[in-house]
């Protein structure tokens, strides 16, 4: 038997916990699906050894790369998705973002929309999410009204760092961070256990505590956990989708609603499509153009951590941002990326990295835990990140039993490179010098900010998605992850991701609910 809603949202991550939120008020009867189910609040959630060590939280299912050798993602199968992972940066794309832009090795598309389009829903993003920041101090930031909240402060050790990055003729801001009350017996402690880590008290804003949580608060809302979106069925035509195969509790449940909305995210979103083929759709639902999968972009991101001999005090670093590069100018004539301060590393999260190099012949391996303690307890860590352009032969497939292929080569790595040694020159004018600024990539198996894979636009033949995020081909599917980018631009994703979500509801409201 079929069990009928107004809408289904598969996914409940960024895109399908806000879009959720959205309409939750408006009295639609509405189905949640997530594969995964709530994170427990346990000792784990702040456990470096359980999260990193033991990958405690992480899908055990296994991806293919472009030779089909299988690797585990880094991605979360659970309530809130991966932003119950991120470290809450929620940036806004510069203005130039959603315009064409030469880079050193080819185009960064233009957007179908602009950024005074998006502005308003940024606005409301920020408000949802409880976005901490300050205005002034970036040469990048687009124009808009203050943030809800003001910035997180410096530790004192990253307000020294902010006071002599100025002196080098720099621009540190302030990263603008989704936390909840900073310093309150029951806000956010600014702990060293942030990035990666599951917030033990909810004080973070992830899309499960800000979205789903409350969107769950409505009577007309249904969350399925442990349940999982097989297949998309369309009708007769091919030009409506009428129902939804679900994995659950060990059958297989069929659902149905005039509205479905994805938001499993860039990578399975598309597989989803894929694997919903059928005689009207061949090549993958929603996929006359060709490109569901294609142009995949997850940034190229190099961690660089600088160790100097006297101890690092500063539990909570993450808060400073140089933007001075982001940009074409008298550094680049053409744009290099962003800078951020990171999270603290814990010793086994450097033991894992290091295990697995070799330095001068000798294996990393046999470096004992304590002394990554010496290392990490003396370090600040960097990220360089830079955009990577959409290539059509970057792409999500599946493979002949079903498993997701992900075949992508990063490109712009000219860019990268320079944003690098920039990085690594302004760690050596603070004072760390070069034998101890450490590197480290994920290359061709980053997963963390992923999209590109069904891209918005005007033109069918060029896109899969319209500017509202319904797919050209399929009348009642909507797509609201960050498949919808055209470019990935150089700051997290998952603000826009958020902003769009609300977009969407919007017009779904306007044009499917009334």
């Amino acid at each position: 038997m079929t069990a009928s809603f107004d809408i289904i949202i598969i996914g409940t991550g960024a895109g399908g916990g806000t879009i959720a939120h959205a309409l939750a008020p408006t009295g639609a009867s509405i189905l949640l699906l997530e594969r995964g189910d709530f994170v427990p609040q346990e000792a784990e959630n702040w456990s470096p050894h359980a999260v990193w060590k033991q990958l405690h939280y992480r899908t055990p299912e296994l991806w293919l790369d472009e030779q089909e050798r299988p690797f585990r993602p880094y991605t979360h199968y659970n309530v809130g998705g991966n932003t119950k992972f991120w470290g809450s940066v929620l940036y806004r794309l510069r203005r130039e973002d959603f315009q064409a832009i030469e880079h050193a090795e080819g185009v960064s598309p233009a957007w179908p929309i602009g950024y005074d389009t998006l502005s308003p829903y940024y606005d409301r993003a920020e408000q949802l999410y409880r976005v901490r920041g300050a205005m002034g101090d970036d040469p990048t930031e687009p124009p808009h009204g203050p943030y809800p909240f003001p910035a997180v402060p410096h530790a004192p050790g990253m307000a020294r760092i902010a006071s002599r990055l100025r002196e080098q003729g720099l621009h540190p801001s302030s990263l603008p961070l989704g936390l909840l009350n900073p310093g309150d017996p029951n806000g956010c402690r600014l702990c060293n256990t942030c990035n990666s880590f599951v917030c033990r008290v909810h004080a973070k804003s992830d899309a499960d505590v800000i979205a789903v949580r409350p969107a769950t608060q409505h009577a007309n809302v249904t969350l399925w956990t442990n349940a999982c979106a097989r297949r998309l069925v369309h009708d007769p035509s091919g030009r409506m989708v009428e129902a939804v195969d679900v994995e659950r509790q060990g059958a297989l449940e069929r659902v149905s609603a005039p509205t479905v909305i994805v938001a499993c995210g860039a990578v399975n979103s598309a597989a989803l499509l894929l694997r919903s083929a059928s005689d009207k759709h061949p090549d993958g639902l929603a996929n006359s153009s060709g490109l569901v999968g294609r142009n995949y972009m997850a940034h190229l991101a190099t961690m660089l951590e600088g160790v100097q001999w006297k101890t690092n005090a500063d539990e909570f670093q993450k808060t400073l941002a140089i933007n001075d590069f982001y940009l074409a100018g008298a550094h680049a004539p053409y744009p290099l990326g962003q800078i951020q301060s990171q999270g603290r590393t814990h010793a086994i999260m450097a033991k894992v990295t290091g295990d697995a190099w070799r330095w001068k012949g000798l294996e990393m391996r046999f470096i004992p835990e304590w002394a990554y303690e010496l290392w990490v307890s003396r370090a600040t860590d960097w990220l360089a990140m830079t955009e990577d352009l959409p290539d059509p032969g970057n792409r999500v497939r599946l493979a002949a039993d079903g498993r997701i292929i992900l075949d992508y080569r990063p490109n712009n790595t000219k860019a990268h490179a320079r944003l690098v040694d920039e990085l690594r020159a302004i760690l050596r004018r603070l004072g760390y010098w070069s034998p101890k600024i450490f590197a480290h990539s994920a290359g061709a198996k980053n997963t963390t900010h992923q999209c590109g894979t069904l891209v918005f636009g005007t033109d069918p033949r060029q896109s899969v998605l319209d500017p509202f995020c319904r797919t050209h081909d399929v009348e009642n599917l909507f797509v609201v992850d960050a498949s919808f980018f055209p470019s990935s631009a150089a700051v997290n994703p998952g603000l826009t991701i958020a902003a769009q979500a609300l977009r969407v509801a919007d017009h779904i409201v306007a044009t499917r609910l009334t």
